[in-house]
């Protein structure tokens, strides 16, 4: 069995350890002994990117990422967003980037650096705060990969972004028909009910994490503004 290798470590804002490790040809972001994401399983989380624009009525889409990670969501949506389209990830962890042009400067590439593209240090809920009190635009897609689901907070004052409240910024920061789509690890019966009740209309797909139907099957949520 080949060993896991640790390349580097991080810490959330007020929240845990991140490591970053290698595992022969793979690398994978560990938050304590759980895995929050490889490149071994990345497809549900680029199909959070490719189902939600193939969704969107906008020409020039305006698409707001929370959490960079691997850059699994943050490229396909660069490689499906269309001509004038802009996408912005908002990524708490600033050693993250660091690792991107670092030991992961293969599987980046050149997204860093795509003009269609900005990468900010800061709080996808500060970025939702901006659209809706008018410091900046408001989008046409947002979508969430910031934890391990709705159920699976990584840091606790992610709690308020899948709350009532939270949603209800979510839907504002929306323009009219735009999406809120969320990653789960999981099923969430609750966070369903909550959406509705935030004022989307709502569906539910299951995503298996690597192409061909194979490995473990993940939760998106797709929530478009009424």
């Amino acid at each position: 069995m080949l060993p896991r290798e640790t390349i580097a470590t991080a810490q959330i804002p007020d929240g845990e350890e991140l490591t970053l490790v290698s595992h022969g040809r793979d690398f994978i972001i560990m938050l304590g002994r759980d895995e929050l994401m490889g490149t071994r399983m990345q497809y549900s989380e680029e199909q959070l990117a490719v189902l939600t624009l193939a969704e969107l009525r906008a020409a020039q889409p305006r698409v707001l990422i929370g959490g960079y990670g691997m850059g699994f969501t943050y490229r396909a949506a660069l490689a499906a967003i269309p001509e004038g389209g802009k996408v912005v990830a908002a990524e708490i962890v600033p050693e993250i980037l660091d690792w991107a042009r670092g030991p992961l400067a293969e599987l980046s590439g050149d997204c860093l650096d795509d003009p269609r593209g900005e990468v900010v240090i800061c709080d996808v809920a500060a970025l939702i705060d901006d659209a809706n009190d008018g410091t900046c635009a408001k989008f046409d897609a947002i979508l969430l990969d910031v934890d391990n689901g709705p159920d699976g907070i990584v840091r606790d004052a992610n709690y308020r972004i899948y709350s009532k409240t939270g949603l209800g910024k979510a839907r504002d920061a929306l323009n009219p028909g735009g999406i809120l789509a969320v990653w789960s690890a999981a099923p969430d019966h609750k966070f369903t009910r909550r959406l509705k009740d935030a004022g989307f209309d709502v569906q539910v797909r299951e995503v298996r994490a690597r192409p061909n139907n194979k490995g473990p099957r993940h939760t998106i949520w797709f929530a478009r503004k009424l």
